[in-house]
């Protein structure tokens, strides 16, 4: 072959072909319509939860872990402490809708509490203006400040 390698894949010397690296993370073998039924995100309202909602497990969730589906017990039991949908989604390598649908069906059954951050402040732009000082007057790996607008 053009390349060095016979037909088997090794070289003309007999060394075999480089391994090839693996995947960084298990695929999910399952679709996400099947996890979720076939519904989608969005509650009696009409709105879905933002990807900055905070839940949390509850007594009666965590009682219930071994009575859960797989995916329903891996985020009551990721959510022993609070976290955002979109750290949840992102920690259990689940689509975020996948996430939304089934913490309303958690919350729905008593196993999560979802705190929806209040849309106004969410909106306020001082609020974004606050984050992005606070994150400029974190110092780089060598001790200098960021330069700001």
């Amino acid at each position: 072959m053009a390349d060095g390698r016979t037909a088997s894949g090794a070289d003309e010397d007999g060394a075999p072909p480089p391994p090839v690296p693996a995947p960084v993370g298990p695929a999910s073998a399952v679709r996400p319509f099947l996890v979720t039924a076939g519904r989608v995100a969005g509650t009696a309202s009409g709105r879905t939860m933002p990807v900055e909602t905070q839940v949390v497990a509850t007594v009666t969730g965590l009682d219930a872990l071994d009575r859960l589906s797989f995916e329903q017990h891996d985020i009551v039991a990721a959510c022993r402490l609070p976290q955002s949908l979109a750290e949840l989604a992102a920690r259990l390598r689940l689509h975020l809708n996948v996430v939304r649908v089934l913490a309303e069906d958690l919350r729905d059954a008593g196993q999560l509490t979802v705190h929806v951050p209040d849309a106004d402040v969410t909106h306020d732009a001082s609020v974004l203006r606050r984050l992005i000082d606070g994150l400029r007057a974190i110092p780089d790996s060598q001790g200098v400040l960021r330069d700001s607008d």
